[in-house]
């Protein structure tokens, strides 16, 4: 078997997200050895890629770093001592291939002579054929194959990737991912959607110990959590405190929505996001030593000075410590009435949760309809964000339903759609008349059956709209729905 490149590092190779990838593999147009792709298949899948220009891969990341209301991370070098490990590795390949060119060489040589031996006491016939052998080895090797180049520059570009990343996959979910710059392999994994089990993520509580099954990693930050021997014989580490050098495969427990604890935190209110006078964004900064554990798509309460609601989060997993929840200004809601009046930076308010099962099926490769009522974009915008960074639906479509508050985001929509080639944004003004509306977006869809739909709402908009796609041919286990408020 040949030069083998993850998956993952292809889709980074040669611009294209995961899910494209996902899709060639089903179509038989891209071949796999278990996840890995050969350098000849790559080369043969992609014959237009220019190897020394990811210009527009670097564009579409950063639009996507935008588009996830998220500091654009600078692409920092790996921690000191892993660029060195990678370094070394990548050094000890080289001297590897020039060993093996080394020894070819020396069989040729040896061939040559024997050919030579062979030719002084064989029949005319046979000398023919040796001579015919050596102007056939000879021209062959001093031939320049006709993708020479290309795998060339390819493996170049692989190899700076990979001394500037680690590929890690994690059992027995099969998730995988890239670590880039200084981040851990925790703060990679949530960065990149994945669920795994941590605490406090700074070494203290040893909740987010996992099992090394190869590859090699470095510890990176001290932890105070104290490993028994028995657990580090077996390659047991903690997450947050270590990075990979290479390529690593990890056993780790990815968590669903019956699987995170109710946590209870006091936050930071970071800023107050008046989009217009009938809703608001909160922005919390939870604190490093307890963030908050959550899916895309779940709930969270959250109180000050003895007002408080439960809210959907409209934020990613993948955005670190920050929190967002966005809340309409509704009558009775006393603690919506504080945020758009009194509420302010530095605040401190109390956060329980998560709550709720609306969650993304990631075990599902079916195109993707989402449908959000009024401000039941909150958790859609989580749940979409959360796609993106999986980087599995074959396409995602955005149905905003808008109320009194109107489309009030508008432009981060329209950035998806621009940063993305499977995205579309279909926004829908307010009406008196859901039905025929609901009616006129099925219509869009006669192949219902191959869809995902998720859906966040009141319940009778939920239920009005449950029907209609039913009806029009959606499998029943194939709807997802977040009632506003529960």
């Amino acid at each position: 078997m040949g030069h083998l490149i993850p998956l993952s590092r292809v889709a980074k190779l040669v611009g294209q997200p995961r899910h494209a990838l996902q899709e060639m593999i089903r179509g038989g147009t891209l071949a796999t050895f278990d996840g890995m792709v050969e350098l000849d298949e790559l080369l043969r899948a992609f014959p237009e890629v220019k190897w020394d220009d990811d210009a527009e891969f670097r564009r579409v990341t950063e639009i996507k770093d935008k588009a996830f209301a998220k500091r654009v991370f600078e692409r920092a070098l790996p921690d000191k001592e892993v660029l060195a490990a990678r370094l070394t590795e990548l050094g000890d390949d080289y001297a590897a291939a020039k060993a093996l060119l080394r020894h070819y060489g020396n069989v040729m040589t040896w061939l040559d002579e024997k050919i030579d031996e062979l030719e002084e006491d064989k029949s005319a016939e046979t000398r023919h054929a040796l001579h015919a052998l050596r102007a056939f080895l000879l021209r062959n090797l001093d031939e320049m194959p006709p993708d020479a180049v290309q795998a060339q520059a390819a493996i170049a570009q692989e190899r700076i990737r990979k001394i500037m990343s680690a590929h890690v996959t994690i059992q027995p979910s099969g998730h995988e991912f890239l670590v880039e710059g200084n981040d851990t392999l925790l703060d990679a994994a949530l960065r990149n959607g994945v669920s795994l089990d941590y605490g406090c993520s700074n070494g203290n509580c040893g909740d987010c110990r996992a099992r090394l099954l190869s590859g090699k990693v470095k510890k990176v930050h001290a932890h105070d959590y104290v490993l028994k021997q028995a657990d580090k014989d077996a390659g047991v580490i903690l997450l947050c405190s270590y990075a990979p050098v290479n390529d690593v495969v990890i056993e780790a427990n990815v968590a669903g929505a019956r699987d995170i604890p109710v946590q209870r935190l006091a936050a930071r209110v970071k800023s107050v996001e008046v989009f217009n006078s009938r809703i608001a964004a909160l922005h919390i900064i939870a604190p490093r030593s307890q963030r908050l554990r959550f899916l895309a798509g779940q709930s969270i309460d959250v109180s000050l000075d003895g007002v408080h609601g439960r809210y959907a989060i409209a934020s990613c997993p993948c955005e670190d410590r920050h929190i967002e929840i966005q809340i309409p200004r509704s009558p009775g809601d006393a603690f919506a009435e504080s945020l758009f009046t009194t509420m302010k930076a530095n605040d401190t308010v109390n956060l329980e949760g998560p709550y709720g099962e609306f969650v993304l099926d990631e075990d599902s490769p079916r195109p993707v309809i989402f449908l959000a009522f009024g401000a039941g974009f909150a958790p859609i915008k989580s749940l979409i964000q959360h796609a993106m960074s999986l980087e599995l639906a074959e396409s995602m479509d955005l149905h905003w339903l808008a109320d009194e508050a109107g489309h009030y985001q508008d432009n981060l929509c329209r950035t998806w759609t621009d940063a993305l080639d499977n995205f579309n944004y279909l926004p829908h003004a307010p009406t008196d008349d859901p039905e025929s509306l609901l009616g006129s977006i099925v219509v869009d869809y006669p192949d219902l059956h191959r869809f995902d739909i998720y859906a966040a709402g009141t319940a009778t908009q939920l239920q009005r709209a449950r029907a209609h796609f039913v009806s029009a041919g959606l499998h029943k286990a194939r709807w997802f729905a977040g009632v506003l408020g529960t």
